[in-house]
């Protein structure tokens, strides 16, 4: 403790009661549990880096704030920490290995965010799907499936509960026109992956029914790409959820209709690229996951489908910007989406990415790995903006939308 390091965790300026406070939360999913702190603990907290003491700690605040920070405060919030798994010390190796031995043991990924993010029981869900067609900003009940090929969509990640019609727009595209037994996901990781790219080989729970991997398809990917920045980690999909929802949205289309299987494929960032002006198609890793994963589509017996489950920008002070977004700022929002969204409809990898390498990221596109890398499967493929939202809260505003590319 002489050294505390914190783990990765998500820090997320609110409110509680009024107080504007930080949220702290495991995206891991070690604990369910969320410890709210004082916002001015944000001070402490990124010195928790391993390399400063507890001295060293005191020393800063005091040099920050002009008053003492005692010994027994700075203990008692670290015991605090402790007591959320949030600490990167044995105590959260020991939570983390006994979650390990329980997930390998699973004989199916468990529908982590049922109960959470959605109904765990399959009749409200449903009736809640079903709700995201009708709506008023939804696409409509769907049409007879007429099968007449669909190469990719891209879908929120975002929450049902905020981004349900948009999911609908998407899924109603992929439920007329896609004949495909074979979804292969490329999901945003919001933790970190050993690799690249990280595939899943186990099968997805659902309140709906499991949904299989495709084994023989992932194994053939494989194959192709080698292990260098491939590395297959089930334990990464434990708690990821962009590919989570889509795979219960899938289900939800599909279960007791037709056998659908799914290549869950989780997209690490790219931000290395960003910094330095490069494209990744620079990396060799990046190139050859690409021509691997258009060689083992073009030589597949089954029909494939790719989706991308993917968000847009993530805006205001919960993301890190100094101030409340007004309607201007979501005005302003909607337009540079709309800019880069062009690059996206038009099957321009290359300008999508420098759209975001332009503005350094300052946005926070969300989905930037998988949507980049899906453009270059597709080679130019041009597609189709089918319905562009928002989240609008002045504190942490998202923004996504759901694209076709037939």
């Amino acid at each position: 403790m002489e050294r505390p390091r914190l783990r990765q965790v998500d820090a997320i300026p609110t409110d509680l009661n009024g107080m504007p406070v930080l949220c702290l939360r495991d995206p891991v999913g070690l604990t369910d549990r969320v410890l709210f702190l004082p916002l001015v603990a944000a001070g402490i907290l990124q010195h928790l880096d391993g390399n400063h003491t507890i001295l060293d700690i005191q020393a800063a605040w005091v040099r920050r704030h002009g008053d003492l920070l005692f010994r027994e405060q700075l203990e008692a919030l670290l015991a605090l920490l402790d007591d959320h798994l949030l600490l990167d010390n044995a105590r959260a190796a020991a939570a983390r290995q006994a979650a390990e031995h329980a997930f390998v043991a699973a004989p199916q990924r468990p529908a982590f965010h049922a109960g959470r993010a959605y109904d765990a029981d399959p009749t409200p869900l449903r009736a809640t799907l079903d709700a995201f067609f009708t709506v008023p900003d939804g696409p409509g009940p769907p049409g007879p499936p007429r099968g007449t090929g669909l190469a990719a969509v891209l879908a929120p990640h975002i929450d049902f509960a905020r981004g349900g019609p948009t999911y609908a727009w998407a899924y109603r595209a992929v439920l007329e026109a896609a004949a495909a037994e074979c979804f292969v996901v490329l999901g945003t990781a919001h933790s970190p992956l050993g690799g690249r790219f990280s595939p899943s080989v186990k099968d997805f729970a659902t309140p709906f029914g499991p949904l299989p991997t495709d084994r023989s398809f992932l194994a053939r990917l494989l194959e192709r790409t080698g292990r260098d920045g491939i590395v297959v980690d089930d334990f990464v999909h434990r708690a990821e959820h962009s590919i989570d929802f889509q795979a219960v949205f899938l289900q939800y289309l599909y279960a007791g209709k037709r056998p659908i299987r799914l290549v869950p494929i989780l997209c690490g960032t790219l931000s290395d690229f960003v910094l330095t002006g490069r494209s990744p198609a620079d990396d060799p890793v990046v190139r050859r996951f690409v021509t691997a994963l258009q060689e083992t589509i073009a030589t597949a017996t089954e029909r494939v489908c790719l989706v991308g489950g993917v968000d847009l920008a993530h805006l205001g002070p919960r993301f890190g910007d100094p101030e409340p977004l007004t309607p201007a700022h979501l005005a302003r929002a909607a337009r540079d989406d709309q800019a880069m969204l062009e690059a996206v409809t038009a099957g321009d990898a290359e300008g999508f990415f420098r759209f975001v390498q332009r503005e350094q990221d300052r946005r926070r596109i969300c989905g930037l790995s998988p949507i980049y890398i899906l453009l270059k499967v597709l080679e130019g493929a041009r597609g189709t903006l089918l319905r562009y939202s928002q989240w609008p809260d002045p504190q942490g505003t998202v923004t996504f939308a759901s694209l076709t590319f037939p």
